[in-house]
């Protein structure tokens, strides 16, 4: 009979950084650190009901059965051996790093193995000196129960392990914080607008394509930062110097270049430098047929990552060789559905929306084009409210057939799971994000959007670190930062949302939606001039593209004004701009039920809401309106039908 047995066990591997090299030159001095690094770590470990499984030179293994004793030991260790240093000469210090994950391990007279032990083995080597790293798993047992903050440091692949692992670093009380250092890290990098250099200065789509493209394609390294379209094209045709540029940015490098082209035959440059102290890294002319762009841009993020000194992982090489399309035309006709998408105002994605039919017209396994037309669909769908079943239903067909042609496009990920989030499928929805993350790590939507989701499931940690990422990647993008004050408002921090959304308004000044929501952040703080300025604002600019704009800054100033009289006369006004052009969502117009009292009708609109699967709704738990009716079986019952728990 075998004396082996399964159970699922929390499992801690540590080492001592620099070990092997201290042996070599000392090795008396390293078998005595080894030594004061056991005791050092024992007592620690019966502390917190760990079982010592065994020591291998200067590693040690540990098990637990709560994965919460496991990372509060790690902790602990961490702790004890930075007091152990205050007063030792250097050479005397224990450096160590602890790798922690949860799964099933097979116990044989007393040792342990399995793949749980081989993952935490691995994930201990990428911890810094001094740092805690820890698994996905151990992670959703433990982060709304550990005090420390856990910052994702994304998907990993690992040795002799099939799937990548998301990897999180504990925060240690004593570590400088990020934001205090200045940004050395040259794997953080930015893509400049390239300059359009062609003679005729329509082509500037082109220079504005390839710049995007590159962006992309270097997004597809896991080892990379890159920041998104959307930040860097801010800096189009800027005077500013590149080290005003990386503190902006917050990036290490930047990579600029110009294109030229003139018939059928392109010049591109590209030029890597490092910000820290302008210097040249690498720099590369190319003059190629229109048809050899692809290969261009592929070799450019080659050049980049290796310049950089980051591997690029064999799935990565293989997306980055993959041609998009053979057709020249289709991808003339792609760039230039971009650059209209790019502008996100309802005509302008029309028109793209026609320019990537006839991309994916002239190929027909174009799958970039399919996932250009999908997101338009769905954007005209969900935020302009534009024949909204019939392009929902549009988007679901366009992405069916973007990913039956490329099956790990990440794109196509980030838009399916934006889809399905918006049909309150939010199981399915969460596994397109991370797949979508886990393809293509500097996707900023793909984060912005899982943020969504995850406030819907009551994970606000985790939407709060989502919406940080994507505002690290693209942090001059007026919408996520938007995204971000909106978050800090759920919260109910109505300081920090307000001081976020002012700075959104700067990024974009004459957008009405983000106008009206910092209206909202000071009528909140009982700023009230300063709520109807940026209310006016709001009218002005919504004028013509958003009717209802007038009654929706006045019902929403009333209400946060405290004056039930005034909700209540212009309700039935707002209520006829409903089904119109951006008109008011049935969401609100509920809220502003509840407000007056009027709770049968507010449930009416609640119910309205349901059936048209509203964007807004999920978000009820957090949202204020709703305080009054929070414990109604009605309210309750919303959730259950959403799935929500």
């Amino acid at each position: 009979m075998s004396k082996e047995q399964r159970r699922l066990a929390a499992i801690m591997f540590t080492d001592m950084v620099g070990y092997t090299a201290l042996g070599q030159r000392n090795e008396p001095l390293s078998l005595l650190l080894v030594e004061e690094q056991r005791k050092l770590i024992r007592p620690i470990l019966s502390k917190h009901n760990g079982r010592e499984v065994k020591t291998m030179g200067d590693a040690f293994l540990a098990e637990f059965s709560s994965a919460l004793d496991a990372v509060r030991c790690s902790y602990d260790i961490q702790q004890a051996a930075s007091e152990f240093n205050m007063s030792l000469p250097v050479e005397q210090r224990i450096h160590l790093r602890v790798g922690i994950h949860l799964g099933d391990v097979v116990d044989s007279m007393g040792d342990i193995s399995g793949d749980a032990v081989n993952v935490a083995s691995r994930i201990e080597a990428l911890a810094e000196s001094g740092g805690v790293c820890l698994t996905r798993q151990v992670y959703d047992q433990i982060h709304n129960k550990f005090e420390l903050v856990l910052e994702s440091l994304g998907p990993k692949s690992l040795k002799n392990v099939s799937q990548q692992v998301e990897v999180f670093r504990m925060m240690m009380p004593w570590e400088t914080k990020p934001n205090d250092i200045s940004h050395n890290d040259t794997t953080s990098i930015a893509v400049l607008p390239f300059a359009n250099m062609s003679p005729d200065p329509n082509d500037s789509f082109f220079a504005d394509g390839i710049t995007e493209e590159i962006i992309s394609a270097l997004s597809n390294v896991s080892g990379l930062s890159v920041i998104s379209r959307t930040s860097a094209m801010s800096f189009k045709g800027t005077t500013k110097k590149l080290k005003e540029i990386g503190r902006d940015l917050e990036v290490g490098s930047v990579l600029e270049g110009s294109l030229r082209k003139a018939g059928n035959k392109i010049r591109v440059t590209a030029q890597l430098i490092t910000v820290s102290n302008d210097r040249h890294v690498w720099a590369q002319s190319y003059d190629k047929e229109l048809d050899d762009v692809f290969a261009v841009q592929t070799d450019i993020a080659k050049q980049v990552a290796e310049s950089l000194r980051v591997k690029i992982l064999a799935p990565e090489m293989e997306r980055l060789d993959r041609k998009p399309t053979t057709s020249t035309r289709a991808h003339t006709f792609y760039l230039k559905g971009r650059y209209h998408w790019n502008n996100r105002d309802a005509e302008n994605i029309k028109k793209a929306a026609e320019y990537f039919e006839q991309a994916i017209k002239d190929d027909q396994d174009f799958a970039l084009g399919y996932v250009g037309l999908a997101d338009c669909h769905e954007i005209l769908a969900t935020n302009w409210g534009i024949d909204k079943s019939e392009n929902h239903e549009k988007a679901k067909i366009m992405l069916a057939r973007a990913l039956e042609i490329e099956p790990d496009l990440a794109e196509a990920h980030t838009t399916k799971g934006l889809v399905l989030m918006n049909e309150y499928n939010f199981a399915e929805a969460e596994k397109e994000f991370r797949r979508a993350i886990e393809l293509k790590p500097s996707y900023a939507s793909a984060h912005q959007w899982y943020s969504h989701l995850l406030m819907a499931l009551s994970k606000p940690d985790e939407a709060h670190r989502e919406i940080e990422k994507a505002v690290e990647l693209d942090p001059l993008s007026a919408a996520i930062n938007t995204n971000l004050g909106d978050y800090f408002y759920l919260r109910r921090e109505y300081a920090k949302s307000l001081e976020i959304t002012k700075k959104s308004v700067e990024l974009n000044p004459h957008s009405p939606w983000i106008l009206f929501s910092l209206a909202i952040r000071y009528a909140k703080m009982n700023m009230r001039d300063d709520a109807r300025k940026e209310g006016e604002l709001a009218v002005q600019f919504g004028r013509d593209s958003i009717p209802s704009m007038e009654k929706q800054i006045e019902v929403a100033l009333a209400y946060y004004g405290g004056d039930k009289q005034t909700v209540r006369r212009l309700l039935p006004d707002l209520e006829r701009h409903f089904g119109g052009p951006m008109g008011p969502p049935a969401v609100a117009i509920a809220g502003y039920h509840f407000c007056i009292e009027q709770k049968e009708m507010g449930f009416e609109w609640l119910e309205r809401s349901y059936s048209m699967k509203e964007a807004l709704l999920p978000m009820l738990r957090e949202n204020e309106f709703f305080d009054s009716v929070r414990t109604d079986t009605r309210f309750l019952d919303i959730f259950k039908r959403m799935g929500l728990k």
